[in-house]
């Protein structure tokens, strides 16, 4: 999760997000590189007064601040597809999880199992044990496996909410009306926070999301304890 003066994102727990932490990495050196070149000219023409007379009219010059710009756009497109393509892909998912916003909690439903729903609701700083986080602890853990594609299936009760979970790549629209869709995968056991990303009125800033990923082993061990 992230921590106090942390300028970058946050460590990734999932393929989806490690593509998006190189596409960045990607994107950012071209505009460095980009901005660093118009600096430098910025700079000579500050700094002289010579002026080379063949490139005050040169087709070649034209050219090649025609073409590079499109060869830069590719060389950013192309990449952004692929990982638009892998986000939007959900091959036999093993499980599926039901989200639904309200104002203010996330209600969960597993629809592979019969009777597996409830509310999750933010802990109340009153009641938090040490250790846990303020703000960001809720009284029902989601409990998912790891190392298992998982389809999220997100919709809203009410108004707007954003499902979004940072660590995962995650971020989904809740929207009243419509059932939207997301693949959740992992190998890395741990906790991972999120928050509804959405302005949804008073209580916005109160929806927490904790996700508990755990082996599978331990998943079944849970459903037993829970059903």
């Amino acid at each position: 999760m992230a921590h106090a003066v942390q300028f970058g994102f946050q460590d990734a727990a999932s393929p989806i997000m490690e593509e998006l932490l190189y596409f960045h990495d990607h994107t950012l050196m071209i505009v460095f590189t980009i901005s660093s070149l118009v600096l430098y000219i910025i700079s000579l023409m500050l700094s002289t007064e010579l002026t080379h007379t063949n490139t005050m009219d040169a087709q070649e010059v034209e050219t090649v601040w025609t073409i590079l710009p499109a060869v830069i756009l590719i060389l950013i497109a192309l990449p952004s597809l692929r990982i638009l393509y892998m986000m939007d892909e959900i091959n036999t998912p093993s499980l599926t999880l039901k989200t639904m916003g309200h104002q203010w909690y996330w209600s969960y439903e597993y629809t592979d199992y019969d009777n597996l729903c409830f509310d999750s609701y933010m802990t109340p700083t009153p009641d938090l044990e040490p250790g846990d986080l303020r703000l960001l602890e809720v009284d029902n853990r989601v409990v998912l496996p790891t190392e298992m594609s998982i389809r999220m299936l997100i919709s809203s009760e009410d108004v707007l909410h954003s499902w979004t979970v940072p660590a995962l790549g995650i971020k989904t629209d809740a929207i009243p009306g419509r059932l939207n869709q997301a693949t959740l995968m992992t190998s890395r056991v741990g906790i991972y926070y999120g928050q509804c990303s959405e302005i949804c009125g008073a209580n916005h800033s109160f929806m927490p999301i904790v996700l508990e990923l755990v082996p599978l082993k331990y998943f079944e061990e849970w459903l037993l304890k829970t059903l």
